[in-house]
């Protein structure tokens, strides 16, 4: 099993513990990963402003991974909603794909739709299936309640994502219950994180941000756990913002989801960059995990 890994632009810079989990992880279960330094920017910032640059920016990129012979494996949900957006569009219209390819062919390049673009968590789920993960798990996260957030972009448009049911996901919710933890039923579950909103409007972002943590407070929720960079920035560096200006006490921490089940499989907490988090500390994440109680 083999993917091109696409880590977009704010994961090396912003979240780096992204890529550090899902590397360990994807290494454990035997995934290869292959590397190429010339994907771009998915398009994702200027999608509602230029489609015929959003489109060049994003098919470049699966024209990159086409050219490799391999299906994009992205973290991201901003990144990988972009990609998806791009392959219908292009599979709608064949002008619109034949202009771009124009462009594209300016780099050598051209993107016939044999290469496919799939979430992370999609690849654990459908590629390699739970009952994997159980197997792997050495060191069950017993004891721990998880509030899953999903986030919208690879959940809507779901004709366009197909990652999961829009309105009842199973997806991340079956993944964490492989780790040993319990993934919790919360009202809020599939509510935006705020982080679209930030720089627009602050409050409205943060009200947004505050009522997710308290719903999963009600919840029971000892952690909350994200599969994309955007709203882990948003749960954990803005939520230590708000933390200092009294906004959000106390905390419900947020981490991504391979940290969280590297730490059940038994890799090491500093190697899936458990150290790198604003808010929750190695210390009290693998006390919970070696003890089995919060």
């Amino acid at each position: 099993m083999k993917f091109a890994l696409f880590l977009g632009c704010n994961i090396p810079v912003r979240v780096p513990q992204y890529e550090l989990s899902a590397r360990a992880v994807l290494d454990k279960l035997g995934v290869k990963i292959a590397d190429n330094p010339e994907f771009k920017c998915c398009g994702y910032p200027i999608r509602n402003i230029d489609q015929k640059t959003f489109l060049v920016m994003a098919a470049r990129n699966l024209a990159l991974a086409e050219k490799q012979g391999s299906d994009l494996l992205v973290l991201c949900m901003c990144c990988f909603g972009s990609l998806k957006k791009a392959v219908h569009v292009m599979k709608q219209s064949h002008l619109i794909h034949e202009e771009v390819n124009g462009l594209l062919a300016k780099e050598g390049l051209r993107y016939s739709g044999k290469s496919g673009v799939k979430h992370f968590l999609s690849v654990l789920y459908h590629d390699i299936g739970t009952d994997v993960l159980k197997e792997k798990t050495t060191k069950p996260l017993k004891g721990l309640d998880i509030a899953t957030h999903y986030g919208c972009h690879a959940l809507r448009p779901s004709d366009i994502t197909e990652f999961d049911d829009p309105v009842a996901p199973v997806v991340f919710d079956a993944l964490v219950s492989a780790t040993g933890a319990r993934s919790l039923d919360w009202p809020l579950k599939l509510e935006c994180c705020g982080a679209p909103l930030l720089g627009v409007n602050d409050s409205l972002a943060m009200g947004l941000t505050q009522k997710k943590f308290a719903d999963g407070r009600r919840a029971g929720a000892d952690y909350l756990c994200v599969a994309c960079p955007y709203c882990q920035m948003q749960f954990d560096r803005v939520q230590k913002m708000m933390a200092s200006r009294h906004d959000a006490n106390p905390y419900l921490s947020s981490f991504v989801f391979p940290q969280l089940l590297g730490l059940a499989m038994g890799i090491d907490g500093h190697a899936l960059g458990m150290n790198r988090l604003e808010l929750s500390t190695i210390e009290s994440f693998c006390g919970v995990e070696k003890n089995g109680s919060k």
